[in-house]
């Protein structure tokens, strides 16, 4: 799995690997069902299990994020003599996207809402994309070691072409297509960020709709 805002996440692909199963796609879609959660004896009624499988099933999800735990009297009592609270699960709040190549379409929509946002203000919509997109890239290679650290962990693919890098891949691949002018001038800002923020240079990425799998060049 890789996450829409961020890249291909190692740590994804184990809950795609769980819901791979049919019957833990079933005991997590129990859970969804119930907005207020699910106990184990509730998912193994509903679903003929033994308490013990259900109870196997809703943790292998919840350990991997897709599924929330909490504890809570199901009997509305409280004080001595209640009873022990009841474990229940319902839908986590982590979002996951499966997208291979990675794809990160959150990710502009949320530079491109941000821009409007400024635009509206007042700035420029040239303007406003450019620096919203800049934030943005300085918040995707931040913690990383260098420019391709940070392209690679992004999902960008970057690849050596004779003295140059070029990108394997384009995150923003069908909003490129359909808009290319937008998106090529949002990815451009981003990368350039992406290079101040390692303490590269913005300088060193050039537009090249002939380069690689992307419309960027990045020069020595």
């Amino acid at each position: 799995m890789a996450s829409d805002g961020g890249g291909a996440g190692d740590g994804l692909w184990p809950a795609a690997a769980l819901l791979a199963d049919p019957l833990r796609r079933r005991v997590y879609a129990v859970v969804v069902e119930h907005d207020d959660g699910a106990t184990r004896e509730v998912v193994a009624g509903e679903l003929g299990l033994a308490r013990s499988t259900a109870a196997f099933h809703l943790e292998r999800l919840a350990n991997a994020g897709l599924l929330a735990v909490e504890f809570r009297r199901l009997n509305g009592r409280s004080g001595p003599g209640a009873g022990r609270p009841a474990k229940v699960y319902r839908r986590g709040d982590a979002e996951f996207a499966l997208s291979v190549p990675g794809r990160l379409y959150a990710l502009a929509g949320s530079v491109m809402a941000e821009a409007i946002e400024h635009a509206a203000a007042g700035a420029s919509p040239k303007a406003a994309l450019h620096d919203a997109a800049s934030r943005a890239g300085r918040r995707l290679a931040a913690g990383a070691d260098d420019l391709a650290d940070a392209l690679a962990r992004s999902g960008f693919e970057p690849r050596t072409a004779g003295d140059d890098t070029v990108l394997g891949t384009c995150p923003f691949h069908r909003l490129a297509q359909e808009h290319p002018g937008v998106v090529c001038a949002l990815n451009h800002s981003l990368v350039g960020a992406m290079a101040d923020e390692v303490g590269d240079t913005a300088e060193r990425v050039h537009a090249d709709p002939g380069a690689g799998g992307c419309c960027l060049r990045i020069s020595p």
